[in-house]
């Protein structure tokens, strides 16, 4: 009788710590959530950002050497 109220004690101790861990956990994913959610990363930059892009065009370049160059640099 005394071995059985002491599992029944120790198993509602894992399932109470068990369900406070995954309430907590879920409530810490909500948060992390709703930080992010108006969090705009496709808004224009402010200040003095500069645009890092260089497009360069070639005339004349066939497709063979447009696909060596897509290979050579292994994009």
């Amino acid at each position: 009788m005394v071995s059985f109220l002491k599992v029944a004690l120790q198993t509602l101790k894992v399932f109470i710590i068990f369900t406070g861990c995954t309430i907590l956990f879920y409530y810490g994913i909500m948060w992390v959530t709703e930080e992010y959610q108006s969090y705009h990363r496709y808004d224009e930059p402010e200040g003095s950002a500069l645009k890092v892009s260089n497009v360069v065009k070639e005339e004349g370049s066939s497709l063979i050497d447009r696909l060596m160059l897509f290979y050579l640099d292994g994009e």
